[in-house]
């Protein structure tokens, strides 16, 4: 198993390099218009080269990405052009916020979405019929058209939710909560839809399986097939799916952050690709690769556990 996962590791890591290096040279395009945006419109030409000289950018795109790289190994992954404040620390500091989003949602569809779908598939019915519907409906409507209704509606007509702002959870638990409620509903929607009705699918295709027709003639209850059984066969592509949506939830964050004002991972990336801030989106293109990477990794090690028959290693 070790030498799976130094293979697996070595290969995030040329991934990981390959990536940043496209990614800087995809931006060297834009280095004028960098230096033109941190000195604002006033600006002359004169300056904006002097800026240029002053950040590097006038040297060899391949020059300026090992002077990055090599910065990155030593642990300094550069600073913001337009804050000055260090990369590490703004990612750092902006994921939590995208992180506590992120899990909660993923927790609350993890639950609803195996219930709906063991329930869809063992009773079939009008819990069936739910089920479907529900996915159905997270798929019809977009998260942006989802996030302005809730607003609309529970924000501002109500006035039971803020409309924007974030407050820390070590600050006030309370307001925290209030924070964090409606961005989750837009993602548990979203996720529900996606996972209900591939826990429906896995564990239909389980419950027709010889061994079930075997249990079932050996006068075995059903609810301890469904759940002693079925389920725990049925976990292992269910796992794929719940990490698969995890990294669309990250991914989704960044209209929901947007939308509702929170200062997360994913409007803060969106903001620094739109002012052109090349060492911060670098980094947070270093730690989306890493984090994919550890993702699907940690996904093939649990799975690996719970049937060995699926393992890698």
């Amino acid at each position: 198993m070790l030498q799976y996962i130094l293979r697996r590791l070595a290969t995030a890591l040329v991934l990981a390099l390959l990536v940043t290096f496209f990614t800087f040279w995809l931006l060297s395009s834009s280095f004028d218009g960098v230096a033109a945006n941190i000195l604002g419109p006033a600006a002359t030409s004169e300056a904006i080269e002097a800026l240029q000289v002053q950040l590097g950018l006038d040297r060899s795109v391949v020059v300026q990405y090992f002077d990055w790289l090599g910065g990155v190994l030593t642990g300094d992954f550069g600073n913001s052009y337009f804050t000055s404040e260090p990369v590490a620390q703004a990612v750092g500091s902006r994921l939590g916020v995208t992180l506590s989003l992120v899990l909660v949602a993923l927790a609350i569809s993890v639950v609803i979405s195996v219930a709906l779908g063991v329930l869809a598939a063992s009773r079939a019915g009008a819990v069936d019929r739910l089920s479907q519907a529900v996915s159905l409906t997270g798929h019809l409507f977009p998260n942006l058209l989802i996030a302005i209704v809730l607003v609309v509606v529970f924000a501002v007509n109500l006035g039971w939710f803020p409309a924007t702002g974030y407050t820390p959870l070590a600050e006030n638990p309370g307001r925290w909560a209030l924070a964090i409620t409606l961005p989750v509903i837009v993602l548990v929607i979203n996720g529900i839809a996606n996972m209900a009705a591939q826990v429906r699918g896995t564990m239909i295709g389980e419950l027709q399986k010889d061994y079930v027709r075997t249990l079932r003639s050996r006068g075995v209850a059903t609810r301890s097939i469904v759940y002693r059984h079925a389920l725990r066969n049925a976990a292992s592509p269910a796992l794929v799916v719940m990490s698969l949506e995890f990294l669309s939830m990250f991914g989704g964050a960044l209209i929901i952050e947007n939308v509702f004002a929170l200062p997360g991972f994913g409007s803060f990336a969106f903001n620094s690709a739109l002012r052109g801030d090349v060492p911060v989106i670098l980094g947070i293109t270093l730690f989306s690769v890493l984090l994919v990477v550890s993702i699907n990794l940690l996904t093939d090690l649990i799975n690996g556990w719970l049937n060995p028959k699926a393992r890698l290693f």
